[in-house]
């Protein structure tokens, strides 16, 4: 029951919101409905934890250790978004009132969508059927298009566009991959079966691996695109410039790990048919390959949030350099890596949402003195500057350390090395511009003061988190990140 609660809660949330009259009311739906939807995960996890896995609705759905991870990592962004947009769009509304009026139609418009958006990420990691799970990553296409594109200039249109058209050219290749994965297990389960994980899985030592080794490239091509991997990638930086800061927000921090999953789910499978060495070296090979991209593109960025995004293709290269080293190591610092990304990368955007909502402009030059003129803004912009790059005391160095300790180990020395120079690059390019933005001499003009409460409060429960799991890794945390390590066949 608890795992078609999850399921429905946004869906009924989505349906309220496009019925009600009064913008309070949505708003209130939408952040009530989001936090209950981070309780069930969290109960949820808690049942895995105990039992190992746990179906409903007969077996359409399904969640074990590696499901409950990344419905944790979806439901707690999404409700710091939630309670981001509030105040986020009730701000952007008042200025762009001429165009807008008292933004009521507009508001609506994005909630409905924000929840079905979370609908759809919800989905991809509690289904069980792998066909599912590609209809619902299809599914986060079609509702963060009209997100991407929802203030329609010229700009967000052409964003929205390229993200509808690079992002069903990778899907149609998932669907390809997914139907070789239905066909290599044709001569162990027969020509009609579920294609379900619960019921490959126990067979995946026995799928055809001449059939696999097709179906995971096309996997990991198509997938890869909604990951944000490069080549792929470039749907990716004027979308998440383009889209309003909390789905910016979703995008990176949660939609990058729902099609991160996919991969790992198929990656789960073709390993005991195909070995290691051919899945490992193909995530290493688009690993390596987007940290170079991201390395090259940050040089020369000069508006924030295409900086963020380039660090997005950064962050998934860094993961699928991790899970291609492998091991127990490689496998949790991959895994860990996921959540300090989306947790230290959502907070960026809140924080840089602020941002250009007080300067009134995206490009890096046109902002400066945020520590003087937000305060508290300006230090969380810091804060989540540092966690994002990997500085210690934060989780991100904590996985980059056990991803580059697990390339040592298992004898990759080299591309290690090429890792750690391309993310102490980053580092650096990353931060300077950040440092501008944070120090710089603010106009004497400039309004001072902070724009929103609840922003300031879906940030700070963000900083909670980020500056936590550098200090500290819960036990059940850590638990879950080696269960979730041993689904993909690490050692628990």
């Amino acid at each position: 029951m608890l795992l078609i609660a999850l399921v429905l809660i946004p869906l009924l949330a989505a349906l309220l919101c496009l019925l009600l009259p009064h913008r309070l009311w949505i708003e209130a739906v939408t952040v009530g409905g989001a936090v209950l939807t981070l309780g069930l995960g969290v109960a949820i996890t808690s049942q895995v934890m105990a039992a190992g896995h746990v179906e409903g609705l007969g077996t359409w759905l399904y969640a074990d250790a590696l499901s409950a991870l990344s419905v944790l990592i979806v439901a707690f962004v999404g409700a710091t978004a939630a309670l981001y947009s509030v105040g986020y769009l009730r701000e952007n509304m008042k200025e762009q009132s001429a165009v807008y009026g008292d933004g009521q139609r507009e508001s609506q418009r994005y909630y409905v969508l924000f929840n079905l958006f979370l609908f759809a990420m919800i989905v991809v990691p509690v289904s069980n059927s792998l066909g599912v799970l590609w209809i619902a990553i299809e599914g986060t296409t079609l509702a963060s298009l009209f997100l991407v594109s929802f203030y329609r200039t010229a700009e967000a249109l052409e964003a929205a566009w390229k993200y509808v058209i690079v992002g069903s050219v990778g899907i149609a290749l998932a669907l390809f991959g997914t139907v070789l994965a239905y066909y290599s297990a044709v001569q162990v389960l027969g020509p009609s079966y579920d294609l379900n994980w619960s019921v490959l899985a126990p067979v995946a030592p026995r799928l055809d691996p001449g059939v696999m080794r097709l179906a995971f490239i096309f996997i990991l091509v198509g997938f890869g695109t909604k990951a944000g991997l490069a080549p792929m990638h470039t749907w990716l930086p004027d979308a998440h410039s383009e889209a309003p800061s909390p789905i910016s927000a979703l995008l990176s921090g949660v939609l990058l790990n729902t099609a991160m999953y996919g991969i790992l789910r198929y990656y789960a499978l073709a390993t005991p048919s195909l070995g290691r060495s051919y899945p490992n070296a193909l995530l290493l090979a688009f690993g390596l390959l987007s940290l170079l991209i991201a390395a090259l593109f940050i040089l020369r960025q000069r508006d924030f949030k295409r900086l963020l995004a380039y660090s997005s293709v950064e962050h998934m290269g860094i993961v699928s350099v991790g899970i291609a080293f492998g091991g127990a190591l490689g496998l949790y610092g991959a895994l860990l890596q996921m959540i300090g990304h989306a947790l230290a990368k959502s907070l960026m955007f809140f924080a840089t949402g602020q941002v250009s909502l007080r300067y009134g402009t995206k490009q890096i030059d046109g902002v400066a003195g945020v520590v003087t003129s937000m305060p508290i803004t300006g230090a969380i912009l810091i804060v989540g500057a540092l966690a994002l790059t990997g500085s210690p005391p934060f989780g991100i160095f904590i996985s980059e350390f056990s991803i580059l300790s697990a390339g040592f180990q298992s004898g990759q020395a080299l591309a290690a090395m090429v890792v750690l120079s391309l993310i102490a690059i980053i580092f650096i390019r990353f931060l300077s511009p950040i440092n501008r933005m944070a120090f710089g001499k603010a106009a004497p003009d400039l309004p001072r003061g902070e724009i929103s409460r609840t922003g300031l409060v879906a940030m700070i429960a963000s900083l909670v988190l980020v500056v936590g799991l550098g200090v500290v890794i819960p036990g059940p945390l850590g638990e879950l990140l080696r269960q979730s390590a041993a689904v993909l066949g690490g050692t628990p």
